[in-house]
C-alpha cells in the first residue's frame, strides 16, 4: 500500500477509526478524511483530536465529493459492508479495509487470533496472562483493548499479537495469517447485519483462509460447525474437547491436559461454568504450540479473574448480589451465564434486537434457578412473546434501563441475585455494552445511596430518638 500516493477517508471515528487515522497520519499518508454519520461529544472531541494531527474532517454535504477523490476506504467493524458508502466504493473498483486490516499488514511478529461467537474477550486476556507469565512480549488486541494498529512499535519483532477478531472485522479482514488461529464456537448471533446464519458461519470460517501447512487451527471438537472449519484450512489441527479424549486440550481425571500431560487441576480455574473450562482448553492449546511451559499456564490460570463486564460480581446491597453480565450480548452468552450463576436469580434481558430466536433463552431459564425476569429495552415485546410462548409468566415488562434495573433489585429477596445478562445488543440506549454494564454499576450506587437514606434512625440512650 502506497501511502504517500493515496488518499484514505476512514469511516466511523470509534476506537479502531482513530487509531487507523492516526496510522495512517504516521506513515505520511497522501490524505486523510474523516467521517461519521453521528455528531456526538465523542466524535467531536476525536475529530478536534486527530485535526490537529493533519487529518481533515468532513460532513454529509462534502461526503461524496471527497469520497470520489479518496482511494482507500477504511471502514469501521460498526458500519456494514451494506452500507451506501461501501457499496459506492465497491462499484467504483476501489478497496475497502478495516483497521484490523491495516495492522494485519504491518504486523512484524506472530499473531494468535481468536475468533467465535462467545467466550473470545475471557480466552484472549487469558492467553495474554499465560503468555506473559511464560517470559513473551504479550498484547492482547484487535476486537478488545487496543486497535491492532497501535500496538505495531511495542510488539516489533519478538512480540506476541493475542488478536480478538469479530465477525464484523472478518468482513474487511483479509492479510491475516495467525500462526496460531483459535476458533471457540459459533452459534446464532448478528443476524440482523449477516442476514443468514450460514453467512456468518462463513465469516468466521475466513479466519483460516490464509492458513498454511506451517501454522495451527485451534478448533472445538465438541461444537459441530467448528469440526467442520478443519476441512477448511491447511493448517495442522489441534483440537480442544471437554467430552473426548483429543488429540490436543482435554478434561482427565480432574485436571487440564494437552497431549498426555497434566497441565493444573480444574479446582485451580477461579471461573465457573463448562464454557470458562472450554476457554481455558483452547488458551492451553495456544500457549502451548507457543512452548510456554506447564508451571507457567498454572500460575496464570490460578490467578485469573476474568474480565469486566462478564459475569463479574459488582456488590451487594441489603443481601442481593449484583452480577454485571453486560457482555452478554446474544442468547448462548446468556444461556451459559445463567447456567454458571449459584442461587435463585432475577435478571435482566432486552436491548437492540439481533435477529435471532428468544425462545432457547425461555427453555434454558424454566430449568435454571431465575425465578423472575425484568424485560426492557427496544427488543422487548419480541422478548416478551418468546416468554409467553415458552410458559414463562415471571415477568415484569419495563422498558427504560434505569428503572428495569430499580425494579429488579426491588423483586429481588435477600440471598437471591440482580443478573444483568441481556441476551441483546446494547445500541438502542448505549455506545457499547462496556457503557451499558458501567450504567448498571453506577444504578447499584444509587440505589445503595437511596437505601442508606432511608435506614431508620437507631434509637437514642433512655429509648428516646435524637433531634436533628
Amino acid at each position: 500500500m502506497l501511502f504517500e500516493r493515496q488518499n484514505f477517508l476512514v469511516a466511523g471515528l470509534s476506537r479502531s477509526g482513530i487509531s487507523a487515522a492516526e496510522y495512517l497520519i504516521a506513515q505520511h499518508a497522501g490524505g486523510v478524511y474523516l467521517y461519521d454519520d453521528l455528531d456526538d461529544e465523542n466524535v467531536r472531541a476525536a475529530k478536534a483530536k486527530l485535526s490537529a494531527l493533519g487529518c481533515v474532517a468532513i460532513g454529509p454535504n462534502e461526503l461524496d465529493e471527497r469520497a470520489e477523490k479518496c482511494d482507500v476506504l477504511v471502514l469501521s467493524p460498526g458500519i456494514p459492508v451494506d452500507h451506501p458508502l461501501p457499496v459506492s466504493f465497491k462499484r467504483a473498483g476501489k478497496r475497502i479495509v478495516g483497521e484490523s486490516e491495516l495492522g494485519a499488514l504491518a504486523l512484524r511478529c506472530p499473531v494468535i487470533a481468536v475468533t467465535g461467537t462467545n467466550g473470545k474477550t475471557t480466552t484472549v486476556s487469558m492467553l495474554e496472562a499465560i503468555l506473559k507469565a511464560g517470559g513473551k512480549n504479550a498484547v492482547a488486541c484487535g476486537n478488545v483493548g487496543r486497535p491492532i494498529t497501535s500496538c505495531i512499535e511495542e510488539l516489533g519483532e519478538d512480540g506476541i499479537a493475542v488478536a480478538e477478531i469479530s465477525s464484523f472485522q472478518l468482513e474487511t479482514l483479509y492479510s491475516l495469517r495467525p500462526h496460531v488461529a483459535v476458533v471457540l464456537n459459533v452459534t446464532e448471533d448478528h443476524l440482523n447485519r449477516h442476514y443468514t446464519f450460514e453467512n456468518y458461519i462463513f465469516l468466521k470460517s475466513r479466519i483460516l483462509k490464509n492458513s498454511a501447512e506451517s501454522e495451527f487451527a485451534v478448533l472445538n471438537f465438541d461444537d459441530p460447525i467448528v469440526r467442520g472449519f478443519a476441512e477448511k484450512t491447511k493448517a495442522k489441527t489441534v483440537w480442544f474437547s471437554l467430552k473426548e479424549k483429543v488429540a490436543g486440550g482435554y478434561m482427565a481425571d480432574g485436571y487440564f491436559c494437552f497431549r498426555g500431560e497434566r497441565i493444573c487441576a480444574e479446582g485451580e480455574l477461579t471461573l465457573e461454568g463448562d464454557h470458562n473450562r472450554m476457554n481455558a482448553l483452547a488458551a492451553i492449546c495456544a500457549a502451548k504450540l507457543f512452548g510456554v511451559d506447564n508451571g507457567a499456564i498454572a500460575a496464570a490460570l490460578k490467578n485469573f479473574r476474568g474480565v469486566k463486564h462478564r459475569l463479574q460480581n459488582v456488590g451487594t446491597l441489603n443481601g442481593v448480589t449484583f452480577l454485571d453480565d453486560s457482555k452478554a450480548t446474544n442468547v448462548d452468552s446468556a444461556v451459559k451465564a445463567i447456567g454458571s450463576v449459584k442461587g435463585e436469580t432475577v435478571i435482566l434481558l432486552g436491548g437492540k434486537d439481533k435477529g435471532y430466536s428468544y425462545e432457547p433463552l425461555f427453555d434454558a431459564i424454566k430449568d435454571s434457578g431465575v425465578v423472575h425476569a425484568v424485560i426492557y429495552g427496544e427488543n422487548a415485546f419480541r422478548i416478551l412473546n418468546a416468554a409467553l410462548k415458552r410458559g414463562f409468566l415471571n415477568l415484569t415488562l419495563c422498558r427504560p434501563f434505569d428503572m428495569a434495573v430499580r425494579v429488579a433489585y426491588l423483586t429481588a429477596k435477600p440471598g437471591q441475585n440482580v443478573l444483568l445478562s441481556p441476551a441483546s445488543a446494547s445500541f438502542d440506549a448505549f455506545r457499547s455494552y462496556e457503557e451499558r454494564g458501567d450504567r448498571f454499576v453506577e444504578m447499584l450506587g444509587i440505589l445503595r445511596g437511596e437505601s442508606a437514606r432511608t435506614e431508620p434512625v437507631p434509637p437514642a440512650a433512655g429509648g428516646e430518638l435524637e433531634s436533628e
